[in-house]
């Protein structure tokens, strides 16, 4: 178990940290479950939701891509934030409450500016979750328990989504698709119950950038390192430069793929985009667990290559393929290339970043880079599908992904020795001294 920075009181002292870490750890992944459905909950039916009233697709996309790019913008001054403040369980809680109230917005108006509107400020309100989790993950198990825990919460993240979706399909087919925006509010209410059953204590919020010391002081875990660490993490800038490649195909599949069998009149609106999002999840629960597992024995190299191999394959048979029943094998694949991602790259970031102090702004720094492909993703994939139709679009979307395998396949001799297993930090501290070598 992860030795926590708490102070010391002998037997009493020892039970009350291992019982704190416990709940926290339970609280954790609770968080994880519900605060998958305020995040993404009303993504994936936003555009059947604008096309049913009067929008087309490129339109649809370009306003997806306005939110992407404020997250984009804010998820490494975010993740700079996390890295400083020991106030991680309220940014949880404000960002859930800016969420749910500028979603709402939506359902107020469905005018060009007040949707950009909600989609920026939520994209804005966001961007600290991620970092933020990342960081109470690694401030309560450290480095040692960091890639179990975070394979944990992942597959409890995706089971929030697939529960979520599955709620979200019945409840528009049965009530209507304003149905789904309250049940992502009473998720919301969830999530920040979930944060605030984290015990504060539970947190050592040097490790949770890290730094892992066990004194109050800098010489006990050494000093944060400056931005430019970022920079000359040769490792880091390769994965990032993959992601971003990955995603700026994989980002509009999913909204893309709906639009395009509910658009031909093959699937019933809220119950086809839920069935996108159900089928994927259920996969992301069983490769995240698989992933944390491949990672522990044969490092995130190949746990990555795999990922990115999903998507040429994703493209051609949802290309070749707009049929009700081809949700299942193209979100099937959305399902491994993503739940192999939400385990290797957190994980990978800790690892190479471990003892420099700058792990969440890197976290953050990842993310912007993924948020570069994913937000313009839908935009490119909204006008190809309004000027070349779905089949051309989707095989173009696929074909990003090359890119990322050449990068990943290319460097391998760089990327294979950071990715190793034995960098996975042993959590004395000292996880993070080989990992300048391996970034030069």
């Amino acid at each position: 178990m992860a030795t926590m920075a708490v102070p010391s009181g002998g037997g009493d002292a020892a039970g009350t940290k291992g019982g704190d870490t416990k709940r926290a750890t339970r609280a954790l992944q609770a968080l994880n479950f519900s605060m998958a459905d305020m995040q993404a909950g009303i993504g994936p039916f936003l555009g059947v939701f604008l096309q049913q009233r009067g929008w087309q697709t490129g339109p649809i996309g370009t306003v997806m891509t306005a939110g992407g790019v404020a997250g984009m913008l804010m998820t490494a001054p975010a993740g700079a934030f996390i890295d400083h403040t020991e106030k991680k369980r309220w940014v949880v809680v404000v960002t859930g409450i800016c969420t749910v109230l500028a979603s709402f917005l939506i359902l107020w108006s469905q005018t060009w500016t007040v949707v950009t509107i909600s989609q920026v400020a939520t994209a804005i309100a966001g961007a600290a979750i991620g970092p933020a989790v990342a960081g109470m993950t690694l401030g309560i198990v450290r480095q040692k328990g960091f890639n179990a825990q975070n394979g944990r919460n992942q597959a409890w993240n995706h089971a929030g989504n697939m529960v979520g979706a599955g709620l979200s399909g019945w409840l528009g087919w049965k009530f209507g698709m304003p149905a789904i925006f309250y049940l992502a509010a009473g998720f919301g209410v969830l999530a920040i119950i979930s944060v605030l059953s984290i015990p504060e204590r539970a947190i050592d919020h040097r490790a949770a950038r890290g730094l892992e010391g066990e004194g109050g002081d800098d010489d006990a875990g050494g000093k944060a390192e400056g931005f430019k660490v970022l920079m000359r993490n040769k490792p880091m800038l390769i994965l990032a430069a993959a992601l971003a490649c990955f995603h700026l195909g994989n980002g509009a599949m999913l909204p893309l793929y709906g639009l395009a069998v509910v658009g031909a009149g093959k699937g019933n609106p809220a119950m086809f985009t839920a069935m996108t999002v159900v089928v994927a999840q259920a996969v992301m629960i069983v490769t995240s667990l698989i992933a944390m597992k491949v990672a522990a024995g044969r490092g995130y190299w190949l746990v990555l290559l795999i990922s990115f191999a999903a998507l040429p394959l994703r493209g051609f048979l949802a290309g070749t393929f707009i049929e009700y029943w081809g949700v299942w094998p193209v979100q099937a694949l959305d399902g491994i290339g993503a739940g192999l991602q939400s385990v290797a790259v957190p994980g990978l970031v800790a690892c190479l970043l471990s003892g420099t102090g700058r792990v969440n702004v890197g976290q953050g720094a990842v993310m912007t880079v993924q948020g570069v492909g994913a937000s313009l993703s839908p935009a490119i994939g909204g006008w190809l599908a309004q000027e070349l139709g779905y089949h051309v679009a989707f095989f173009i979307l696929g074909s990003f992904a090359l890119a990322s395998l050449a990068l990943w396949i290319g460097f391998a001799g760089t990327l294979r020795p950071a990715c190793s297993p034995k960098h996975d930090g042993d959590g004395d501290g000292d996880g993070g001294e080989p990992q300048p070598e391996a970034a030069r």
